[in-house]
């Protein structure tokens, strides 16, 4: 997948440093090797007619890869028997990086950008996992055309206000990802028994 990207309280200059530098690079690099052809791949053998978005196969196609090079997944943020870990949690995390792909109704933006503050901060309550800093993966306007994506869905291009207005409250370098249209296909939403469904519909 092509990718854009927006850099957070320097996180473009922080991620170079040897303690970021490994993990991000790995993390591009698995977003890059995801090609249109996965996608569409995907998508028709697991998804096609049964939902209207490629949402769902995205996020399996990186979950799958990042938890093949060591990511976890689904790792707890703090360790505090009060605090139910299903909530507290991160999409992924690895060293010192952590990573949320962020395709839920715009209304989660805060929680998802806020995720990797609390993961990245010291806390009084007990940590299950420490680390420095954050990626957030929106889809572009584009994708969410594209891809079939909810109208309510936060966007790589809207969510750079939410970090204007968040900004003395996400002390911590975040990175934000967005994933560009595919080229070669678009999803073409079918009702049907009163459901979007969603077709692969190739240039």
């Amino acid at each position: 997948m092509e990718f854009i990207t927006h850099s957070h309280r320097n996180a473009t200059e922080v991620f170079q440093h040897p303690d970021f530098k490994e993990d991000w690079q790995e993390f591009q690099s698995i977003l890059g090797y995801i090609s249109e052809e996965n996608i569409a791949t995907h998508f028709e053998a697991n998804y096609k007619g049964q939902l209207k978005s490629i949402s769902t196969t995205i996020n399996n196609l990186i979950r799958e890869r990042l938890v093949g090079a060591g990511w976890k997944k689904e790792a707890p943020i703090f360790h505090d028997e009060e605090l139910d870990e299903k909530t507290w949690r991160l999409d992924f995390a690895k060293n010192n990086l952590c990573a949320e792909v962020a395709f839920n109704h715009g209304e989660a933006t805060a929680w998802n950008l806020f995720k990797p503050v609390l993961s990245s901060e010291l806390n009084h309550v007990k940590k299950a996992i420490q680390t420095k800093g954050g990626i957030v993966v929106f889809a572009t306007e584009e994708m969410k055309a594209a891809g079939g994506f909810d109208g309510a869905i936060m966007t790589f291009e809207r969510v750079r206000s939410h970090l204007r207005a968040f900004h003395n409250l996400i002390p911590v370098p975040i990175m934000i990802v967005g994933l560009k249209a595919p080229k070669t296909f678009k999803i073409t939403q079918v009702k049907e028994s009163g459901k979007k469904r969603g077709y692969i519909s190739k240039f």
